[in-house]
């Protein structure tokens, strides 16, 4: 009799008994017969009770959000819902049993007005909405199909540990005191990096987890301090192979999850080249707007700012937004202006055209000046010309940033229009003004580019990397490389780092030990579980694709974690906490 799913059921089962549970989703009492929509997981069904029907006086005193067990038979519907799978048919009640009653819900669950605040205190009652309950499924699905896929290419699903020892890979570790070892810590990882690195060693070849990981840092709208990574790493393979085979498996993941045919083999993208044009290693594609030198063009001009940027070895650049200029107006641009200072630029000069120019910098150029500057950017009536200037990194990230925000406020692209790429050959090494010191792009465990291994103690600034992600509507949605995978190599990159010895076999020993028994060159990548799925699913809030997330302070407004722990907890473990 019963079914598990209300959509089951359709005009294919007219007077058939059924048993249903769920939740009364809403309840109308029109002043005889009343209407009840019962929503379980998959969906609505209506119930209708008749006035003559035995359980009508139960079924006066429910109320939304109680819980159910009905019987009755499935009739057609004389008044039809277009809106609902199950509109053509309703359930006459025979038997209702009021399995828990429920208080009110402190936000109405059909509407998408409540603070989040709000919403992350209730969650429980959130992931009753199907907006957040179809953002889980399509997780779930995501993972399915990525099961699959390895499954089918001879990947092993392996675990790896989840208490671990602490080596450091960029961000901050969070610790574990042990108990058994005074004074003693495990740390959670940041992902499962060295080991999945040991199970080639071990001669696993081809692995594959889907992993939790755990990241003490600052967060933001697409980071949480707990996430899950589609993790993989294989021997004896070069960059096209992990490229090939990632590729392989996004296409295999948007077919089924979006219906999308993704064009293989997705472009590749220079790092260098990335920062170029679009400010940004993770370039959006789904727009224009790139970012375009025009410092020996404008520096001719007779301008003191630009002439001593550029005589400071700083660059002038400016993005084009096509057929604007009309909706910006001088106060828009100022708020422009204040949003590029976010990213330390100095300013923001503009130029409107129409037959000629106009703008903040339009009377320091001659005709020569205009004359080129419409050539090279290939200007038309109504753009709008966004310029700034400084040094190269700022101007870049600045401009890349800004031709971001343009383009989502002026609606250029649909989020369900998908732009693919690799962004490839990253730098080995970045300064950190924090530490002092050059410190590593990715993880000190990535393998340089064969003709830069000679330059890892001398020329660290010309260093790249067998690095390579991949990117998805301005997101990095993965990211990998070639390992190291000989001792000698392993050394000159701890070198480099200026680690001592004593800290390479502080943090790193029993994995430097394993390189003297045969390590196979090996390489792999994680994808980023939540952002690709939060892609998917249509919104930019990552906390939309977790079943239980943390807010911005790292906290769970439903649990209160993190919280104070009773003194005796601290004392087994030999904890003081200083006041």
């Amino acid at each position: 009799m019963k079914k598990y799913n209300n959509i089951d059921f359709n005009i294919k089962n007219i007077n058939e008994d059924v048993e249903l549970y769920g939740w009364a989703s809403k309840v109308r009492n029109l002043g005889g017969i009343i209407f009840i929509d019962l929503r379980d997981r998959s969906g609505i069904i209506q119930l209708t009770i008749n006035p003559d029907s035995s359980c009508y006086e139960l079924a006066e005193k429910i109320r939304n959000e109680y819980v159910l067990k009905v019987k009755g038979k499935i009739k057609e519907r004389l008044n039809k819902n277009p809106n609902l799978k199950t509109g053509d048919i309703e359930v006459i009640v025979s038997e209702i049993e009021i399995l828990n009653e429920a208080s009110t819900p402190v936000f109405e669950l059909d509407k998408n007005d409540a603070l989040e605040d709000t919403r992350l205190k209730y969650r429980y009652l959130d992931l009753r909405r199907d907006e957040i309950k179809n953002n889980l499924i399509t997780r779930h699905k995501i993972m399915m199909c990525a099961r699959k896929f390895f499954n089918d290419n001879d990947f092993i699903e392996v675990e790896t540990p989840i208490l671990s020892k602490s080596t450091p890979e960029g961000a901050r570790d969070y610790l574990v005191p042990s108990r058994v070892n005074k004074g003693s810590f495990y740390a959670l990882p940041q992902s499962p990096q060295i080991y999945k690195q040991l199970l080639m060693i071990g001669g696993i070849e081809r692995y594959y987890q889907i992993a939790r990981c755990f990241r003490d840092e600052d967060l933001r709208a697409d980071r949480q301090p707990e996430f899950t990574q589609i993790d993989m790493e294989m021997s004896f393979v070069c960059e096209e192979d992990v490229m090939n085979i990632t590729e392989k498996l996004f296409k295999k993941i948007f077919k089924e999850i979006k219906n999308v045919n993704i064009k293989l083999p997705l472009m590749r993208m220079k790092y260098c080249d990335a920062i170029d044009k679009y400010g940004s290693d993770r370039p959006d594609l789904r727009f224009g707007m790139e970012i375009i030198d025009v410092t020996e063009l404008l520096n001719k001009a007779d301008f003191a700012i630009f002439n001593n940027i550029v005589n400071d070895n700083g660059i002038i650049n400016a993005i084009v937004v096509k057929n604007a200029a009309d909706k910006y107006s001088r106060k828009d641009i100022d708020v422009l202006a204040d949003f590029v200072k976010n990213y330390k630029a100095n300013g923001l000069f503009f130029l409107k055209y129409n037959e000629e120019f106009t703008g903040s910098i339009a009377k320091i150029l001659d005709d020569n000046i205009s004359k080129e500057l419409i050539k090279k950017l290939k200007i038309k009536d109504n753009d709008l010309i966004l310029i700034t200037a400084g040094e190269r990194l700022i101007v870049k990230q600045s401009l890349g940033a800004l031709r971001c925000k343009i383009a989502k406020d002026l609606q250029l692209y649909k989020n369900d229009d998908y732009k693919l790429l690799w962004v490839v050959d990253f730098p080995s090494f970045e300064y950190s003004e924090e530490e002092g010191r050059y410190v590593s792009s990715h993880h000190p465990f990535t393998a340089p580019k064969d003709e830069d291994i000679d330059k890892l103690l001398t020329d660290k600034e010309n260093c790249y990397s067998k690095a390579y992600d991949i990117v998805c509507n301005g997101y990095e949605t993965g990211g990998g490389s070639i390992r190291i995978h000989t001792a000698d190599v392993q050394q000159k990159m701890f070198e480099a780092l200026e680690l001592t010895k004593e800290e390479i076999k502080d943090k790193f020993g029993f994995f430097v030990n394993a390189f003297k028994y045969g390590t196979p060159p090996h390489g792999g990548l994680a994808i980023g579980l939540e952002r690709l799925t939060m892609l998917l699913c249509e919104t930019d809030n990552i906390k939309d694709v977790i079943a239980f997330p943390k807010t911005s302070s790292a906290s769970c407004l439903m649990s209160d974690a993190p919280n104070e722990v009773d003194i005796k907890q601290l004392q087994d473990l030999k904890i003081k906490i200083e006041k």
